[in-house]
C-alpha cells in the first residue's frame, strides 16, 4: 500500500506531530512533504471575467491535492465530497480565525461602511463564503460586493500593497495584517474540514488524527513553542516583516463529529446564495459524501 501523505495546510498541527514524532509512534507509514506549492490563480485588482475565477473548490475538481487528507473551509468540501471529488472526514473538523480587514487609514470604521465596498474573497474559498456569511446580519444582499483575487497569499499581497480597499484573512495571514496595522472590520471565523483521498485507507486517517491530537493539546498549552512554524508557510517576502512571536495557534481542530445536520444545513446555505451553478454539487447525500465510522 503506498505511504500516506501529510502535508501541511497552513497550520501548526501537522508541524507539531512531526516534531514529537506522533505520528510514527501511532504506528503511521506516512511521508511528510512540509511547504506546499501555491495553486496557480489570479492575483489582481482588476475585475476578471467568471471563466478566470479559481479557488479551493477548482483544487479538489482538477487534479487532486497530491495528499491522503486535504484541508478546506467545510463549504467547499461538502460541496466537492457530493460531486464525488473525495469524501469529507466526518469524525473531526476544525475552526479557522478569520476576518475581513481593511487598511489602517481606511475610512471604513463599521461593517455599514462596507456596504458595495468591493471585497478581495478567493472564489469559492472559505474567505468567499465566509465573508458572505460574517456580513449576513449587517448588509442586504445586494449591497455585499466581492473581488475574487486569488488564492490566500495573492490576496494577502493585494491587502498588504493597499491595492484593494478591503480583504478577508484567515490563519496566519490574519495575524500578520493585524501585526502590520490592518483593522478588523468583522469576525468571520470558519469551519474547516477534510477531504479524504480515494486511495487513503480509513485506518490510516484516523492513526493521523490520534497524531494530531496529541499536537493539538501541546498547542492549547504552549502555542508560543509552535508559531515559529508559519514561516514555513508564508512566501519569503514577507519574512522580514513578520513576527511570528506575535501569532496566535490559528486553526484549531475539534474532535467531533461532521455531523449530517451540519451537511445538510450547509448545503442548503451554499444553494440559498447560488454560489455553484444549477445542479453542481448536489449528486450525493450524507451517507455517500461523508466517511464517518459510528
Amino acid at each position: 500500500m503506498a505511504k500516506f501523505i501529510i502535508v501541511p495546510h497552513m497550520r501548526l498541527q501537522e508541524w507539531v506531530a512531526e516534531e514529537h514524532g506522533y505520528f510514527e509512534a501511532e504506528g503511521l507509514d506516512y511521508e511528510f512533504r512540509p511547504g506546499r506549492d501555491q495553486i496557480a490563480s489570479i492575483k489582481t485588482a482588476e475585475e476578471l471575467p467568471p471563466d478566470q475565477w479559481s479557488g479551493a473548490y477548482q483544487t479538489f475538481e482538477g487534479q487532486g491535492r497530491g495528499c491522503s487528507v486535504s484541508s478546506a473551509c467545510h463549504w467547499t468540501v461538502n460541496m466537492a465530497a457530493s460531486s464525488g471529488h473525495g469524501r469529507l472526514w466526518g469524525e473531526a473538523y476544525s475552526v479557522s480565525p478569520s476576518g475581513i480587514y481593511v487598511p489602517p487609514d481606511s475610512p471604513i470604521k463599521r461593517p455599514e461602511d462596507l456596504a458595495n465596498v468591493p471585497i478581495t474573497v478567493g472564489y469559492q474559498s472559505g474567505s468567499h463564503y465566509s465573508t458572505i456569511q460574517g456580513l449576513e446580519p449587517f448588509l442586504d444582499r445586494s449591497e455585499i460586493k466581492l473581488h475574487f483575487g486569488g488564492m490566500l497569499f495573492q490576496r494577502l499581497e493585494l491587502l498588504v500593497d493597499r491595492a484593494v480597499p478591503a480583504g478577508n484573512a484567515f490563519g496566519g495571514p490574519s495575524y500578520l495584517v493585524e501585526q502590520l496595522g490592518f483593522r478588523k472590520i468583522v469576525d468571520t471565523t470558519f469551519m474547516v474540514a477534510a477531504m479524504v483521498a480515494e486511495d487513503a485507507d480509513p485506518d490510516d486517517v484516523r492513526k493521523c488524527y490520534r497524531g494530531l491530537k496529541r499536537a493539538q493539546a501541546d498547542l492549547d498549552l504552549h502555542p508560543e513553542r509552535y508559531t515559529h512554524y508559519y514561516k514555513k508557510d508564508f512566501p519569503e517576502r514577507f519574512h522580514d516583516v513578520m513576527d511570528t512571536r506575535l501569532f496566535g495557534p490559528g486553526e484549531r481542530v475539534v474532535f467531533e463529529p461532521y455531523t449530517k445536520e451540519m451537511f445538510d444545513a450547509t448545503r442548503q446555505w451554499v444553494e440559498d446564495w447560488k454560489i455553484f451553478p444549477e445542479g453542481k454539487g448536489r449528486d450525493a447525500d450524507y451517507e455517500m459524501s461523508v466517511l464517518r465510522v459510528e
